[in-house]
């Protein structure tokens, strides 16, 4: 991986070798697949919610450092969030759990799993609350 801050590279590095949240449920409520085809990353984010609240949150990827590094701090940080506050979890935020910006080549492998968390909240019906 190159390019970045240290600080980015040390957060991914972390994520990547020890990945929060990595796994699949039995039964999500809601799930989502997504796949970036110019580089081959793959992820599936699943999610448990009860109620208006996400009580929990998994992710399964076939993807980069920077990648696998994102869906870890997403899965981490959306567990006990309302939907709204679900929702609204951005670029600006991923990024700033990664400790920085990624190189610009490299933008769509941090935001892969966030777009398909997006579409995992659609899947539970939490399309813009």
């Amino acid at each position: 991986m190159s390019g970045g801050s240290s600080a980015f590279r040390a957060a991914v590095l972390e994520h990547f070798r020890r990945p929060r949240n990595r796994g699949a449920f039995d039964a999500p409520s809601g799930q989502a697949d997504g796949a970036n085809p110019l580089c081959g990353d793959r992820v599936r984010v699943q999610l448990v919610v009860e109620g208006s609240v996400v009580t929990d949150a998994r992710f399964t990827a076939d993807a980069c450092a920077i990648c696998v590094a994102a869906a870890s701090v997403l899965t981490d940080h959306v567990r006990g969030l309302s939907l709204g506050e679900a929702v609204a979890v951005d670029a600006t935020w991923v990024f700033g759990a990664l400790e920085g910006e990624p190189p610009s080549a490299r933008r769509r492998c941090a935001l892969l799993p966030l777009d398909t968390f997006k579409r995992a909240l659609v899947a539970v019906g939490a399309s813009g609350r």
